[in-house]
């Protein structure tokens, strides 16, 4: 068993304002800084923020062009950038797909190619550059593990880009960064961090280390998201909360591993551009109904923490998955059908989902027609 999490994390309101000192002490950042955020970011005020707070000597770009489900070709191109204009830190600043992002683009700036050159486990000869991951929304966890999901868009297929050096040197995760999350991000990064718990805590490569993070994080998140949605800005334990849920939540997968609801939201973000949290949040009852056999203690230990209390586990885990539709209920994520997928594509979403690397991680061994059969009983309702 190994558990790995070298990322200096600082947690904790207002830390932002340690940037200065972060980059000049932690990552000894003298040099030019690339930083990587998207447009909404730019455009609701946070970059500037963070430009504010940068040490007046560092020369800084920025490259916003980062969309969901960062494609293999926006990365490459600000990979080329990163070349040029040789930076000493970059800076990742947004949800996951921009510190997705940001990884990929820091392995780019060490190593010739393309993206898709990497794909896999420690496929690089240099350690990329030092990353300084800034999470926006509280859903990621990409800010403390060693993963970059990007996705090739001729093969509507997404890469997993992986080692031991594309940790992110520092995590600076400031809850307040939250308060003008719209209520809609509230509710699908939050649950995209329950199923990162969920899915870590029952899948087949946890471990007693995996658990102790797992378990907190699903307490916290299910305790603060509710309260968070109906107004992030005033309620400031339930952000901290939340953003605390979603980092340990990130620990715990990136040591253990996602399952089927990563199988599918993954394939579906590759062909459909469906927001990866938004995703996940539908297919999580479906996948535990589907895993129920194999996952039950798992499930009832989780129904525990949300104050489901049955002394019977099939009871206590059915209890589970119908709070957890009805939390989705209110937090008004969308339903399967609702998305618009045609259903003469859910072969070839069960085919992609099937081939997904984390398939042989689900507590229950699923097939291309288990996959189907989670589709259309989610698309049912």
């Amino acid at each position: 068993m190994r558990f790995q999490v070298p990322t200096r994390i600082i947690f904790g309101s207002g830390v932002i304002s340690e940037l200065k000192d972060v980059i000049k002490n932690d990552l000894n950042g003298s040099g030019k800084i690339f930083l990587i955020t998207d447009e909404g970011i730019r455009n609701a005020g946070i970059c500037d923020e963070v430009l504010n707070r940068l040490p007046d000597a560092n020369e800084v770009e920025v490259f916003d062009k980062v969309e969901q489900n960062p494609r293999h070709e926006t990365v490459d191109q600000a990979g080329e950038r990163a070349r040029q204009i040789e930076p000493t830190v970059i800076i990742g600043l947004g949800g996951g797909s921009v510190l997705d992002a940001a990884k990929a683009i820091a392995l780019l700036a060490k190593n010739p190619g393309h993206i898709e050159d990497y794909e896999g486990k420690r496929k690089y000869l240099n350690p990329p550059l030092p990353v300084l991951a800034v999470p926006t929304t509280c859903g990621t966890g990409s800010e403390v593990t060693w993963v970059s999901v990007i996705t090739h868009s001729q093969r509507n297929f997404k890469m997993s880009i992986k080692g031991p050096e594309m940790f992110p040197a520092v995590a600076l995760v400031d809850p307040d960064l939250l308060s003008s999350l719209p209520p809609a991000l509230v509710a699908s990064t939050g649950m995209d961090a329950l199923v990162h718990a969920v899915e870590a805590y029952s899948v087949k490569p946890a471990t007693f280390i995996t658990d102790i993070f797992a378990r907190e994080a699903i307490r916290l998140i299910l305790s603060a998201l509710p309260e968070a949605y109906r107004d992030i800005k005033a309620q400031h334990t339930a952000r901290e909360n939340l953003m605390k849920g979603s980092m340990l939540a990130g620990m715990a997968f990136g040591n253990s591993d996602v399952g089927a609801v990563h199988c599918i939201s993954e394939s579906i973000g590759a062909l459909f551009d469906t927001p990866h949290g938004v995703a996940n949040s539908i297919f999580l009852p479906y996948v535990m109904e589907f895993n129920l056999t194999s996952a039950v203690g798992r499930y009832a230990d989780v129904a525990g923490l949300a104050g489901i209390c049955e002394e019977d586990e099939e009871t206590a885990a059915l209890k589970l998955i119908e709070k957890i539709k009805a939390l989705s209920l209110e937090l008004n994520i969308p339903t399967f059908r609702e998305l618009g997928i045609p259903e003469d594509r859910f072969p070839e979403i069960a085919r992609k989902s099937f081939a997904n690397n984390s398939n042989p991680s689900n507590p229950r061994e699923a097939s291309e027609e288990d996959y189907l059969n989670i589709l259309q009983n989610a698309y049912q309702g």
